[in-house]
């Protein structure tokens, strides 16, 4: 009921000051009831000790109390309640967003929790999550690159195919820059306002056959803005090892090309930033967040649907109702 109300506006408000006769209405009921009322002086009350009907003396009343309902359901009818419902045109206004992740064996090192590689995933879900109306893709990379979900609208598909990607799934390495036209390639044919790469690494490109500077410049032809992310402690970091004796951790440097990261965001207009741990990163994604809900403006659409016949026929039922009661229960009784 509370939700109705929240979407319920009315197309004549002005009608509303006609709330004003409620009261003028009961104050017009009490003073007539007063006035009809008279004395009399008598000897004995041995004649009025029949038993008097009580219905009657506690529903005599009825009259002004169905009237005001009445009044108070015409009154909302004519002001002309509608409910209004909304959406967003998300397929021409949106914004197209491919997230293209490394997810090779150094996202297991375990800096940020419970290892880098999970940790952008449960991040980047939060960040699907908070924009129903884009349309978003997934692109993995490590020594090749290939799209795990193609831009969609259906974000439930995509989620669940985000947490199931692993390290292992193709062959271990980094090319960033495949990772990175991989992403842009799936963007090419996009007619959105506003088409975006969110690319992810812990390290520098150590094989693929496109340059990573190269794929930066195909991606500013194509209006591409790319947000590149360094995913990494300062230093080392502990990484497992399986051994004969169980999992051991070994401290394993941090070699994040910030260099060229930097240079794939400024040549496609986008911005670089460096992910520590897991709240600078999930702050990483909120920034992204917000710069990109600034750079346009849905189009909203509103459908309102008149709902002033249930009043309508309140009031109706309700002037039906004294009728009914005038004519029989209480025929012949002043109101």
């Amino acid at each position: 009921m509370i939700e109705w109300l929240k979407q319920i506006s009315f197309a004549q408000p002005a009608f509303f000051w006609l709330l004003i006769l409620l009261p003028l209405m009961i104050g017009w009921y009490i003073w007539r009831n007063n006035k009809l009322q008279g004395t009399l002086s008598v000897s004995t009350f041995i004649g009025f000790k029949k038993k008097r009907n009580r219905f009657h003396k506690i529903f005599r009343h009825y009259a002004i109390f169905l009237r005001t309902l009445a009044l108070l359901a015409l009154i909302i009818a004519i002001a002309r309640p509608q409910s209004a419902l909304s959406w967003q045109d998300s397929n021409t206004e949106g914004i197209d967003i491919i997230i293209a992740t490394d997810i090779s064996a150094s996202m297991l090192a375990e800096d940020l929790k419970p290892n880098r590689l999970e940790a952008g995933k449960n991040i980047a879900i939060d960040f699907i999550k908070d924009r129903p109306n884009d349309r978003i893709g997934l692109v993995v990379f490590s020594g090749e690159s290939f799209t795990q979900c193609p831009l969609t609208i259906d974000h439930d598909v995509l989620i669940n195919l985000f947490k199931g990607i692993t390290n292992g799934m193709i062959q271990d390495g980094t090319a960033i820059g495949m990772g990175l036209a991989t992403a842009v390639n799936r963007l090419k044919d996009s007619e959105a306002k506003s088409k975006v790469v969110i690319l992810l690494t812990d390290g520098t490109n150590t094989t693929g056959s496109i340059p990573p500077v190269t794929a930066a410049d195909i991606a500013k032809q194509m209006n591409v803005r790319v947000y590149t992310v360094g995913v990494g402690t300062k230093g080392f970091a502990p990484y497992p090892v399986n051994t004969p004796f169980g999992v051991q951790y070994q401290k394993v440097p941090v070699t994040i090309d910030e260099k060229t990261l930097t240079d794939i965001a400024k040549i496609t207009g986008g911005k670089y930033f460096r992910a520590t741990n897991n709240e600078k990163l999930k702050g990483i994604y909120e920034q992204i967040d917000t710069l990109e809900k600034a750079k346009i403006a849905v189009t909203q659409y509103h459908k309102k649907t008149e709902q002033f016949l249930p009043f309508a026929a309140i009031c109706i039922l309700l002037l039906l109702l004294e009728f009914l009661l005038k004519s029989t229960v209480f025929k012949g009784a002043l109101t």
